[in-house]
C-alpha cells in the first residue's frame, strides 16, 4: 500500500485521523528537549505563522519575560540571541510551541528527558511546571551561569573519539597537576565528552585526552564553564529561585541528567534541576534509560538536530526525528501513517 502525503492543518480531519492512527500504532514515545547552542535566527516562526497555538505560545513568552521574545527568535540579531540569558529561554519557548503544535496532533509523550537546559522543556511537557515560570526561570538562569565566572577564566572543550572513563581520568589528572577546576560535563555520546573548568586546567586537560588516544578535541566558545564545580554561585542563586516556584506532580516521568534517573516527585525534579548545574549531564545513560523502558520512537522537540545526532552515536537502531517547524512535523507524520498502512495490510 502506498503512502500519502499528510497535509499538517490543525483541527484538519486528515491531520487527525493520522495522529490517531499514530497513537494506536506507536505505544512508547519518549520527547526529548534541546540544550544550548541549538538556536538560529528565524527559529520557531514557520510554527507561529501556521499554529495558532505556536503563535500564543510565543505571545505569553512575551507578556512572561516583558520583552519581544517572539522578535528575537524570528528576526535576531544572531549575537544577542547567542548570549546566554537570551539563548536560554528562546529554545525553551521554540521547543514547548513545538510541544503544543504536537498535542494539537494528538501526539504526547509517555516519557520525557532534556539535555541541561532542555529538562525544563521535558518538566513543561510532564506537567510539572507551568511554561510562564519556566521560561522565566530560564531566563535568570542563563544570567546567573554567564555572571558566575569573569569572562575569560573558564572554558569547554569536546573531546571525540576517546572513552568517557578516560576522558574523566584526564580531566582527574590535570586537575591535580594544576590543582585547578576541570571535570567532565556532557556525556553526551559514546563518541563525545565535554569537558569544563578553568580555563588552563581545561588545556592541560585537552592536551591530555590527545595523548592518551583522542581522535580530535575541540575547545568551544562558551559564555562561561557550564556543569562544572565553577558554577556553585549560579547554583545557589537558582536554588532560591526554583524553592519559590511552583512543581506539580508530572503526568509522566522526567529521566533527569543529572541521575540518569526516571523522576515523579514534584521535589525531586526542583532538585534535579538545582544540582544539574554543577553535575554532569548523563545523556548517554539517560537515553539508554528510556531505550530499556521500550522506547519505539523519539521525537527531538525543539530547533535543530543536535540531540537525534546524538541518538545515532549511542544507538543506530533507534528511530529519532526532530519537529522544529511544519515541514519536519509532516514528516513525522508521514512516516507513522506509513508504519500503521503496513502494519494493517499485514492483519
Amino acid at each position: 500500500m502506498s503512502a500519502r502525503l499528510i497535509r499538517v492543518v490543525p483541527g484538519h480531519p486528515t491531520a487527525d485521523a493520522a495522529a490517531d492512527m499514530m497513537c494506536r500504532e506507536m505505544s512508547k514515545i519518549s520527547f526529548l528537549f534541546p540544550g544550548q547552542n541549538s538556536q538560529y535566527t528565524g527559529m520557531g516562526r514557520d510554527l507561529a505563522e501556521k499554529f495558532p497555538v505556536a503563535r500564543r505560545t510565543f505571545e505569553e513568552a512575551d507578556d512572561a519575560l516583558d520583552f519581544s521574545l517572539s522578535k528575537l527568535c524570528f528576526e535576531g540579531p544572531e549575537e544577542q540571541l547567542k548570549l546566554t540569558e537570551f539563548q536560554q529561554p528562546a529554545i525553551c519557548t521554540v521547543s514547548v510551541a513545538a510541544l503544543r503544535v504536537l498535542a494539537e496532533q494528538g501526539i504526547t509523550p509517555v516519557l520525557v528527558a532534556g539535555h541541561s537546559l532542555g529538562e525544563y522543556g521535558a518538566n513543561v511537557a510532564a506537567g510539572s511546571m507551568v511554561f510562564a515560570d519556566a521560561v522565566r526561570t530560564v531566563r535568570q538562569r542563563g544570567r546567573y551561569m554567564q555572571e558566575a565566572v569573569p569572562a575569560g577564566q573558564g572554558g569547554m572543550a569536546a573531546v571525540l573519539g576517546l572513552s568517557s572513563e578516560a576522558t574523566a581520568r584526564a580531566c582527574s589528572d590535570a586537575a591535580a597537576e594544576r590543582q585547578a577546576i576541570v571535570s567532565a560535563a556532557n556525556f553526551n555520546s559514546p563518541e563525545q565528552t565535554v569537558i569544563s573548568g578553568e580555563a588552563a586546567a581545561v588545556e592541560r586537560a585537552a592536551a591530555l585526552c590527545k595523548e592518551r588516544g583522542a581522535k580530535r578535541v575541540v575547545m568551544l566558545q562558551v559564555s562561561a564553564p557550564f556543569h562544572c564545580a565553577l558554577m556553585q554561585s549560579a547554583q545557589d542563586r537558582l536554588a532560591g529561585l526554583l524553592q519559590g516556584v511552583t512543581f506539580a506532580a508530572p503526568r509522566i516521568p522526567v529521566a533527569v541528567n543529572v541521575d540518569a534517573a526516571l523522576a515523579s516527585q514534584p521535589d525531586r525534579l526542583r532538585d534535579a534541576l538545582i544540582r544539574q548545574v554543577t553535575g554532569a549531564v548523563r545523556w548517554v545513560e539517560s537515553m539508554r534509560l528510556l531505550i530499556a523502558q521500550g522506547t519505539t520512537l523519539f521525537i527531538e522537540v525543539g530547533p535543530g538536530k543536535v540531540l537525534t545526532g546524538l541518538m545515532r552515536q549511542i544507538d543506530r537502531s533507534q528511530t529519532c526525528l526532530n519537529v522544529e517547524d511544519a515541514a519536519s512535523l509532516e514528516r513525522l507524520l508521514l512516516l507513522q501513517s506509513t508504519e500503521a498502512q503496513a502494519k494493517d495490510s499485514q492483519r
